[in-house]
């Protein structure tokens, strides 16, 4: 089959066209694949998680019997470690936050609603 001569332009120009529409939209577009969409939804979602857990950590923290004692407790502990404090408390722990990251997470968030670093 013998192609016409007026068609092989428009066919090197859908091909360049198609090159130049990926580079353009993955590049500068925000175009992104299957992968990187599912991967930044969980990020998100988890995100989600954890600030709408955090405030429930933080009243479960204050309606313990020694929520005083607690407090100081936490205070006195390194920034780095407070996360770790409320965690061991159990206070982060609400049903349904299944995966350790986002129990670490919520604790975390917990530690820093309760005492706010300087």
């Amino acid at each position: 089959m013998k192609i016409p001569v007026e068609t092989k332009p428009a066919f090197w120009g859908a091909a360049g066209g198609a090159v130049a529409m990926a580079i353009v939209g993955f590049g500068w577009g925000g175009w992104v694949t299957g992968g990187k969409a599912e991967t930044e939804a969980a990020q998100r979602s988890n995100a989600a998680v954890v600030v709408a857990l955090a405030p429930v950590c933080v009243e479960r923290f204050q309606r313990a019997a020694d929520a005083f004692d607690n407090l100081a407790a936490l205070k006195k502990v390194d920034t780095w470690s407070q996360g770790d404090f409320v965690e061991k408390g159990g206070w982060a722990m609400v049903p349904g936050s299944k995966p350790y990251e986002q129990v670490s997470a919520v604790a975390k968030a917990c530690a820093l609603l309760l005492a706010p670093s300087a």
